[in-house]
């Protein structure tokens, strides 16, 4: 048994584990970063940036054929499974190589195997034992099923979903979610005849009901299926098929059911119990800096209650790290992380819904606003519709923005800005957008809130 000492031990190297490892080296501390698989975690290698390369291959798909609308002749001959797989597999290796250099630039030691939490504070792989002056945990997530429904067979995760070598014809999608909605898209794109089956009376629930419904419609038009507001309650599967039964006594017979229920903190049989951590639910407990109840152990990502996004993971690891440092970094809100959801149209995020700015501050209190992308040049080119909706305090601050159209993802940063600062419509209305750009639709949300529409009535 060998003991090695690190200013910091890092468990997990998922977005924030190898982000705070990252920072804290930056910073000047000695840093051991464990990790059981690859660096980069679930989102490097079967989330995030595998899922969007599938759905940039899908928006290929869909240009080619729709091109002739557009007058460019063009023809879809179909999907090439293998080649869509080696375009993403190579998207993947090359992001994987250049992390493995950046981590190897900064002189952090990679421990590979699983590692356990021990008293110290420090962590144990195998019979060597990482002390760290300070730990921080990120061991991430997993795909969540539901009571009584076994994964295997034709019933898969979306990471059996990605390693897929065929393209089905039927799809059931359980979960109307981020996950369910991006593999909805990818599918359809593809040719695929696909059925959501969600709980909730919406889809992307956790959105302002404006989003939801126009991403509905969208999929409606797009020819994408969908039972909200009944529970599921069984499957059974053959050689061939599987039956989805919901709770009302439909039935949806497909090739394959994809189990989009959210996803479950990695933290079972990690030692945290036993090394004086409260768990809730799975959950690392924390307070609002990220400290654990046990001294010197901190948590970040996936496994501290709140949103499951890499990038609210890369933010928590950065700030921890900041923090050991003696930085006294700025606390993020969730509130102020923004949420993309990648599909065909796009739904994008931050703050408050109305639902929610109205049980803040009182119906009275409130000012929303949408402007349709129908009045916005370059939607019109790209041939996307959508909406910007707006949500402020009367007379006060924007408190939330919501967008869905494609691309739209890419302005979600500018509603961040005007969230997390506390800006005025006022304040932001003699600002220009250029012109023809997509961002123009917020500029005329923001005029017509500050009471100067202008391509509006």
């Amino acid at each position: 048994m060998t003991d090695h000492t690190f200013d910091l031990v890092v468990l997990g190297g998922g977005s924030g584990g190898y982000a705070a490892a990252l920072r804290a080296a930056e910073l000047g501390q000695s840093v051991a970063l464990i990790e059981k698989d690859k660096v980069g975690g679930t989102c490097l290698h079967r989330g995030c940036i595998p899922t969007k390369a599938l759905l940039h291959a899908a928006e290929v798909a869909d240009t080619a054929r729709e091109a002739s609308a557009i007058g460019i002749r063009a023809s879809f001959d179909g999907v090439d499974a293998a080649g869509v797989r080696a375009y993403r597999e190579g998207i993947v290796a090359k992001k994987f190589k250049g992390l493995e250099g950046l981590i190897k630039a900064r002189k952090i030691t990679v421990v590979t195997g699983e590692g356990r939490l021990e008293a110290g504070p420090a962590v144990r792989v195998g019979d060597d034992l990482y002390l760290g002056t300070d730990v921080v945990l990120a061991t991430g997530s997993y795909s969540r099923s539901l009571p009584g429904l076994e994964i295997g067979g034709r019933v898969l995760t979306s990471e059996h979903a990605l390693a897929l070598d065929e393209i089905p014809e039927r799809v059931v999608i359980l979960g109307g979610g981020v996950i369910g909605v991006e593999f909805a898209s990818v599918w359809r794109s593809f040719g695929v005849d696909v059925t959501i089956v969600e709980a909730l009376d919406h889809l992307v629930p956790n959105e302002d009901i404006a989003l939801s419904k126009a991403l509905e419609r969208a999929f409606r038009k797009r020819g994408i299926a969908s039972s909200l507001g009944v529970r599921f309650q069984g499957v059974t599967q053959t050689s061939e098929s599987v039956t989805v039964t919901l709770e009302d006594g439909k039935t949806f017979e497909a090739d394959y059911l994809l189990v989009a229920v959210g996803r479950g903190p990695a933290t079972a049989g990690l030692g945290f119990e036993e090394a004086g951590l409260t768990i809730d639910r799975g959950f690392v407990v924390t307070d609002e800096r990220l400290r654990t109840g046990v001294p010197h152990v901190w948590a970040v990502g996936d496994i501290v209650p709140g949103l499951q996004l890499a990038h609210r993971g890369f933010q928590q690891g950065i700030f921890v790290a900041e923090e050991i440092a003696g930085l006294s970094p700025v606390v993020i809100p969730d509130a102020q992380i923004p949420k993309v959801t990648y599909s065909h149209p796009e739904v994008a995020s931050v703050g408050l819904t109305e639902a929610q700015a109205v049980e803040a501050h009182g119906t009275d209190g409130v000012v929303a606003y949408e402007y349709n992308l129908a009045g916005n040049g370059k939607s019109e080119i790209l041939g996307t519709a959508g909406i910007v909706k707006v949500v402020r305090v009367k007379e006060g601050p924007v408190i939330g923005v919501h967008l869905v159209g494609d691309r739209v993802g890419e302005l979600i940063t500018e509603g961040q800005l005007a969230v997390g600062w506390e800006a005025h419509p006022e304040d932001i209305a003699p600002f220009i957008h250029a012109h023809p750009t997509q961002s123009e639709a917020l500029g005329e949300a923001f005029l017509a809130l500050a009471g100067k529409p202008l391509h509006a009535l």
